[in-house]
Protein backbone atom coordinates (compact mmCIF):
# COMPACT_ATOMS: atom_id res chain seq x y z
CA UNK A 1 0.00 0.00 0.00
CA UNK A 2 1.33 3.81 -0.49
CA UNK A 3 2.77 5.72 1.89
CA UNK A 4 2.55 9.10 2.64
CA UNK A 5 4.35 11.45 5.42
CA UNK A 6 2.72 14.15 6.95
CA UNK A 7 5.17 16.71 8.15
CA UNK A 8 3.29 18.86 11.54
CA UNK A 9 3.89 22.39 12.03
CA UNK A 10 5.93 21.18 15.14
CA UNK A 11 8.29 19.05 12.72
CA UNK A 12 6.65 15.65 14.02
CA UNK A 13 6.44 13.81 11.74
CA UNK A 14 3.48 11.02 10.41
CA UNK A 15 3.76 8.03 7.96
CA UNK A 16 0.02 6.49 7.03
CA UNK A 17 -0.71 3.26 4.80
CA UNK A 18 -3.00 5.15 2.19
CA UNK A 19 -5.27 2.98 -0.04
CA UNK A 20 -4.95 4.16 -3.64
CA UNK A 21 -8.10 6.37 -4.65
CA UNK A 22 -8.30 7.90 -1.31
CA UNK A 23 -7.54 11.56 -0.72
CA UNK A 24 -4.89 12.49 1.52
CA UNK A 25 -7.27 14.55 3.29
CA UNK A 26 -9.72 11.35 4.55
CA UNK A 27 -6.56 9.57 5.29
CA UNK A 28 -5.38 12.48 7.19
CA UNK A 29 -8.61 12.91 8.92
CA UNK A 30 -9.69 9.65 9.65
CA UNK A 31 -6.11 8.99 11.73
CA UNK A 32 -6.56 12.11 13.79
CA UNK A 33 -4.24 14.15 12.70
CA UNK A 34 -5.17 17.42 13.62
CA UNK A 35 -3.48 20.13 11.86
CA UNK A 36 -5.83 18.61 8.69
CA UNK A 37 -8.84 20.02 9.61
CA UNK A 38 -11.34 19.26 6.92
CA UNK A 39 -14.02 21.46 7.38
CA UNK A 40 -15.83 20.88 4.03
CA UNK A 41 -15.09 17.01 3.95
CA UNK A 42 -13.47 17.38 0.97
CA UNK A 43 -16.57 19.36 -1.41
CA UNK A 44 -13.37 21.99 -2.24
CA UNK A 45 -15.34 24.86 -0.28
CA UNK A 46 -13.13 25.71 2.79
CA UNK A 47 -9.18 25.20 2.07
CA UNK A 48 -8.55 23.66 5.82
CA UNK A 49 -6.85 20.91 4.11
CA UNK A 50 -3.85 22.90 2.93
CA UNK A 51 -0.45 21.09 2.47
CA UNK A 52 2.56 22.36 0.92
CA UNK A 53 3.98 18.92 -1.24
CA UNK A 54 7.91 18.72 -0.42
CA UNK A 55 9.25 17.49 -3.62
CA UNK A 56 8.59 18.75 -7.17
CA UNK A 57 8.61 15.23 -8.28
CA UNK A 58 5.86 14.82 -6.52
CA UNK A 59 3.73 17.49 -6.93
CA UNK A 60 3.97 16.67 -10.79
CA UNK A 61 2.19 13.32 -10.00
CA UNK A 62 -0.51 14.81 -7.44
CA UNK A 63 -2.50 15.90 -10.29
CA UNK A 64 -3.70 19.20 -12.28
CA UNK A 65 -5.16 21.99 -9.78
CA UNK A 66 -8.53 22.67 -11.25
CA UNK A 67 -10.49 26.16 -11.87
CA UNK A 68 -11.72 25.38 -8.09
CA UNK A 69 -8.70 24.58 -6.02
CA UNK A 70 -7.08 27.16 -8.07
CA UNK A 71 -9.51 29.41 -6.36
CA UNK A 72 -9.87 27.87 -3.48
CA UNK A 73 -5.68 28.22 -2.84
CA UNK A 74 -6.20 31.98 -3.15
CA UNK A 75 -8.07 31.60 0.27
CA UNK A 76 -6.03 29.43 2.23
CA UNK A 77 -5.40 30.73 5.84
CA UNK A 78 -1.09 30.39 5.68
CA UNK A 79 -1.12 31.65 2.06
CA UNK A 80 -0.20 30.13 -0.90
CA UNK A 81 3.20 28.83 -2.47
CA UNK A 82 3.70 27.57 -5.56
CA UNK A 83 3.80 23.36 -4.21
CA UNK A 84 0.60 24.06 -2.42
CA UNK A 85 -2.36 22.02 -2.79
CA UNK A 86 -5.36 21.08 -0.96
CA UNK A 87 -5.55 17.07 0.17
CA UNK A 88 -8.61 16.69 -0.39
CA UNK A 89 -7.88 17.38 -4.21
CA UNK A 90 -5.02 14.93 -4.20
CA UNK A 91 -5.58 11.46 -4.61
CA UNK A 92 -3.35 8.36 -3.72
CA UNK A 93 -2.17 6.07 -6.62
CA UNK A 94 0.83 3.75 -6.37
CA UNK A 95 2.78 6.78 -8.39
CA UNK A 96 2.35 8.80 -5.08
CA UNK A 97 4.72 5.76 -2.94
CA UNK A 98 6.23 8.28 -0.64
CA UNK A 99 4.90 11.57 -1.53
CA UNK A 100 5.89 14.27 1.64
CA UNK A 101 3.63 17.07 2.26
CA UNK A 102 4.48 20.01 5.05
CA UNK A 103 0.50 20.83 6.81
CA UNK A 104 0.27 24.31 6.29
CA UNK A 105 0.09 26.51 9.61
CA UNK A 106 -2.42 27.96 10.33
CA UNK A 107 -5.27 26.33 8.42
CA UNK A 108 -7.79 28.43 10.04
Amino acid sequence: MPKVTFINPDESRVELDVPVGTSLMRAATAHGIEGIVGDCGGGLTCATCHVLVIDDAFLAKSGEVSANEDQMLDFTAMGRMPNSRLSCQVVMSDDLDGIVVRIADPQL
